[in-house]
């Protein structure tokens, strides 16, 4: 393909997202294929000769949208969004033609300095102390890793990247029985082992972890001889939205000089808002903070916000400096590879910059309160409805509700039934032993009607059962 055939195909490309969008509303927001149905129309080895572009954009009409299932949909109600606001697509489209490989800042110095400088503009909107730096991550799971990793080599005295693990004290880590499961992977990834993973009980309408219980488990794990090596705590987790009382988790913390993360991969965002900041009290005494512009802000996936009180022990638990990767004759550098775990990294700086100044903090601040609005109206409109038991108050834009009366295979019926109606899309989780029904409401463009359409939906398919 010549650069000039590039032109034209990439103008057809960006008339065909736009009509997507314009019109995603007409499409079922989950796949309705099944198992096998894409892979069954796929060739079963590689072609010898090549395509026309032309030939390969209908099968990409015929074959893949039929198994997409739409996160920019308007009525997508159930994982927290991916959102891809036009800007960030834009400054994707553009980091993906001059494709920087941004590993180090001799490698790409616009990018290492933007991200310095976006990474802080976020700390400002969140209203976090000067005291913190940031870095991009490509997920809340990395960033979770990266954490878990600093307190390991933390509580060992940096002698695990050194020495290996076998022989070192036991370690343990602290969260509460609501975190999201990339905190358990992160802990079997780092060789700590689930069976040190301690997760304390939940308690109130927040479901936060209870603080003597955890300084209880802290005391008898040092009577036995273990070593607390650190606590996760949540603001906003996926389940049920959950957020921990980081005010007492830092007391404890602090006590017994363990080093603490804080998971708000979703409810972070939410933040730019001060008043919603209540739900994150205390987050500034945190060692370090994660969120995903990428859901609630509208940055194009992926770009998770790293922000830490000391990024020394990043890098020391992380930084790899062979010949080749030095930049001499340069002071007072950042190289972002030495603060995560990939070595390569992407220009995602780019789409932040786009985002925060097309559309302004303030703009961004007016749809986040504008889905906590409509999410919460329309919560309260399936309460009065009798047949409609709500489980779990909203917390921002996100609460859990059942038919009342009927057992989890009821519930999980209704959730397949639907989603393959396909005018909204719902999952499910478990509260208290119990499964339940999730809604959560983030996509970037939706509008009150979409709202309205959920509501029809949910209470049409709960009273044909």
């Amino acid at each position: 393909m010549s650069w000039d055939d590039f032109a034209k195909h990439a103008r057809d490309a960006a008339d065909w997202g736009a009509n997507y969008h314009k019109t995603i509303r007409d499409r079922p927001v989950r796949a309705q294929t099944a198992p096998g149905d894409i892979a069954a129309q796929l060739a079963p080895s590689p072609p010898e000769d090549g395509t026309d572009l032309g030939a390969i954009m209908a099968d990409f009409e015929r074959i893949v949208m039929p198994g997409i299932t739409h996160w920019q949909h308007p009525r997508f109600f159930a994982y927290f969004n991916s959102n891809a606001a036009p800007a960030s697509v834009l400054a994707e489209f553009l980091t993906s033609i001059i494709a920087p490989q941004c590993m180090l800042w001799q490698t790409s110095p616009a990018a290492t300095e933007m991200e310095t400088k976006m990474l802080d503009w976020l700390r400002q909107g969140l209203g976090l102390p000067d005291g913190y730096q940031g870095v991009i991550q490509d997920s809340a799971s990395s960033a979770t890793l990266a954490a878990v990793l600093n307190m390991r080599e933390r509580a060992l005295n940096f002698r695990g990247n050194i020495e290996g693990l076998h022989g070192q004290p036991t370690l343990r880590i602290y969260c509460s029985d609501q975190v999201h499961s990339s905190i358990d992977r992160a802990i079997w990834i780092a060789g700590i082992g689930s069976d040190n993973l301690v997760k304390i009980r939940t308690t109130g309408d927040l479901r936060a972890m209870d603080p003597l219980d955890l300084e209880a488990a802290i005391a008898e794990d040092k009577l036995a001889g273990r070593v607390p090596a650190g606590i996760i705590a949540a603001t906003g987790a996926t389940g049920m939205g959950a957020c921990d009382d980081l005010q007492a988790v830092a007391a404890v913390a602090k006590e017994h000089n363990l080093y603490t993360h804080l998971d708000a991969a979703w409810a972070g965002t939410a933040m730019i808002c001060p008043e919603f900041r209540t739900l994150w009290a205390g987050a500034e005494q945190f060692d370090s903070i994660v969120f995903n512009p990428h859901k609630w802000l509208g940055a194009q996936f992926d770009c998770a916000a790293h922000f830490l009180r000391d990024p020394d022990v990043l890098r020391q638990t992380l930084a790899i400096r062979p010949e080749y990767l030095k930049t001499h004759g340069a002071e007072d550098i950042i190289d972002y590879s030495e603060w995560s775990i990939p070595l390569g990294r992407r220009f995602r700086a780019l789409k932040l910059w786009f985002l925060m100044r097309h559309y302004g903090m303030e703009g961004l601040r007016v749809r986040i309160r504008n889905h906590v609005m409509w999410s919460q109206a329309l919560c309260e409109r399936l309460r009065a409805e009798p047949e409609i038991e709500v489980v779990t108050n909203p917390i921002l834009s996100l609460w859990t509700f059942k038919v009342a009366g009927t057992s989890d295979d009821d519930t999980q019926a209704l959730v397949d039934r639907i989603n393959d109606d396909g005018r909204i899309y719902l999952t499910q989780t478990n509260v208290d032993g119990t499964k339940v029904i999730r809604f959560q409401a983030g996509q970037f463009d939706c509008e009150q009607r979409d709202f309205d359409v959920a509501f029809d939906t949910i209470l049409e398919l709960a009273r044909a059962t």
